[in-house]
């Protein structure tokens, strides 16, 4: 059964409770905080970031940034990049990760999108197992910063 969540907006209201949500510690070194994620999305405009929170009813679990439909050039990957996914330390392993997917992809499909590209730092406690188990596989290629890139073939229905 996958977790019951929504894709919310981001405002003034609801920001700092979103930017409270915190990964496991061991888990930092793989995946920027939430108020991270923002600043890169301030400093990176040329990659159309679209980012929400995640919530289970009324709380914020989650988060979520992507590029959306940019045109690739160096240093920008797309049209579509999952550039953050996280879930809050207290909430893994409830299958949000998976739900959270499963939004994007229902999203991603419905803008005419053929697959989605992610990257992630390998090593020991990476995501890599996760996205494989969606779905993704590696396309061969290690980005600038030493990540190994994956692709989702949004064409192919699970």
């Amino acid at each position: 059964m996958t977790a019951q969540i929504r894709l919310v907006e981001i405002t003034d209201a609801n920001r700092d409770a979103v930017t409270a949500v915190r990964v496991h510690p061991a888990q930092e070194k793989f995946v920027a905080s939430v108020a991270t994620s923002f600043r890169h999305a301030r400093e990176n405009p040329k990659a159309n970031p679209w980012f929400r929170a995640v919530y289970r009813g009324d709380e914020p679990v989650g988060f979520v940034m992507l590029s959306w439909n940019l045109t690739p050039e160096p240093g920008l990957r797309g049209p579509y990049f999952l550039w953050r996914l996280l879930v809050g330390a207290g909430h893994q392993g409830r299958g949000y990760g998976t739900a959270i997917l499963d939004e994007v992809v229902a999203l991603l499909r419905a803008d005419g999108a053929t697959e989605l590209l992610t990257s992630c730092v390998p090593g020991e406690g990476t995501p890599e197992p996760f996205y494989r188990g969606y779905g993704f596989v590696p396309t061969g290629e290690i980005d600038d910063d030493g990540e190994v890139v994956l692709k989702l073939d949004l064409s192919v229905r699970s």
